[in-house]
């Protein structure tokens, strides 16, 4: 059989799963809310809109560039500039410039507007949040590349950004970039003092930190505010905090293999003491279990024969169920997973400080409103990443055009999955009944 090669004057997106995005973002007023934040502007009258390039840069993301280079992929689909009414498309270089113009101060009015929308559009109160930090390794001289803790690549610069999650919906409340030799804590309380403000009137029920929060000072914040904020964070295992342990002799079996008790501890410095919760679990009947074994202790078979964690709580709660509060705190780390493979939170940079941050940031923001999109209009109790979205929604073949005021999307789609395109699209029309 003979294959013969013929064209078709019709330009086709490969990425026609979009059109249900842009959809969202114009009928929940993202996109008007957007227009009306004071961005930065350009200098030329050649220049981009500056609401355009937000929303090129998340459409990328979405589309799945790793890096700035990668933008110019959905430059060349002529589909999706229709789609969004625009005129030009801008090339990768435009994204680095306009990203440099941002200092400290417009990120935190930009950002922290768009942090508020999502928080203030959010119908829900009393959440859980997790504050956590995470390494970024760098290869170049980038501004904050410094030498510190970096498990994976020891020895290698990197960055140290921190960031808090909303626990409840899989969201990101903040992000902050900092150089890559900045401890863990290191100006913990101005950013949970900014991430409160984007939270407005909503209440944060419960903050869970690691070990790396495990501080005096950050206790004392907490809990000396106007509205004190329950909290629960891993304690290191310390030598102190090892003794304490290995005395404790009586121990409440609450699974097969896993045991609990609860002390009080008052640390040198603090006013008074702290409830102190640990968790032993046995070696030889859970040997993936979480924890760290007592080193001042090993030559003891009892003792040994044991993983450890320790937390320090406010919660009046029992052991056992501070215990499982925290167990859910491992979603935040996998947040920060699908940030650096699906969003490349790790590859995305440019040798301005402030210009990475940016993008970072807006990095966070397209990632919550993919997390928005999946539970309200996809929903489901299975949460899919970002890549498998990919072939199950994004990557349709489409054709774009226009009749008056409306966008017509013909997608190339098996009959078998257009029913479900068609109910997606009702969800959107039921959530955001009128346009934005």
């Amino acid at each position: 059989m003979q294959t013969e090669i013929q064209f078709i004057d019709a330009e086709i997106s490969s990425w026609g799963g979009i059109s249900m995005l842009k959809k969202v973002l114009d009928r929940s007023g993202f996109i008007s809310y957007l227009h009306g934040l004071p961005l930065p502007v350009q200098g030329s009258n050649r220049g981009y809109p500056p609401a355009q390039l937000f929303l090129a840069f998340m459409s990328g993301l979405w589309c799945g560039v790793e890096r700035y280079a990668h933008l110019d992929i959905t430059r060349l689909d002529d589909n999706l500039r229709r789609l969004y009414g625009w005129k030009r498309m801008a090339e990768h270089k435009a994204f680095e410039r306009y990203f440099r113009k941002f200092d400290m101060s417009t990120s935190q009015i930009v950002f922290g507007g768009l942090y508020r929308w999502i928080m203030e559009n959010l119908k829900f109160d009393n959440f859980t949040m997790d504050v956590d930090s995470s390494v970024i390794t760098r290869y170049g001289e980038q501004e904050g590349a410094a030498k510190g803790y970096n498990k994976h690549k020891p020895g290698r610069k990197s960055q140290h950004p921190i960031m808090a999650f909303i626990a409840d919906i899989e969201m990101v409340a903040n992000f902050w970039l900092r150089p890559g030799d900045a401890h863990t804590a290191n100006n913990f309380k101005a950013f949970l003092e900014e991430t409160l403000s984007f939270a407005g009137d909503k209440k944060i029920g419960l903050l869970r930190l690691d070990s790396g929060f495990y501080s005096k000072d950050i206790f004392e914040f907490l809990e000396n505010r106007d509205t004190p904020i329950d909290y629960i964070t891993a304690v290191p295992m310390y030598e102190i905090i090892q003794r304490k342990i290995a005395a404790r002799g009586s121990w409440l079996k609450i699974e097969d293999g896993i045991e609990i008790t609860g002390f009080e501890y008052q640390a040198r410095g603090w006013k008074g003491p702290r409830r102190m919760i640990t968790v032993r679990q046995k070696i030889s009947a859970r040997p993936k279990a979480v924890g760290k074994q007592l080193s001042l202790f090993e030559d003891d078979l009892e003792i040994s024969g044991y993983r450890y964690t320790c937390y320090v709580t406010s919660l009046t709660l029992s052991a056992a169920d501070v215990w499982r509060l925290y167990r859910g705190r491992a979603t935040c780390e996998n947040r920060i997973k699908e940030l650096k493979y699906d969003y490349s939170l790790d590859k995305m940079n440019q040798a301005c400080f402030e210009g990475t941050e940016a993008s970072l940031r807006l990095m966070t923001i397209a990632y919550n409103f993919m997390s928005l999109f999946k539970q309200l209009v996809i929903g489901g109790n299975v949460r899919n990443r970002l890549k498998t979205l990919w072939h199950k929604m994004l990557v349709i073949p489409a054709i774009i055009e226009h009749a008056g005021d409306k966008t017509i999307v013909k997608m190339a789609l098996h009959m078998n999955r257009r029913n479900w395109m068609i109910k997606l699209s009702s969800r959107v029309d039921e959530l955001y009944p009128e346009s934005g």
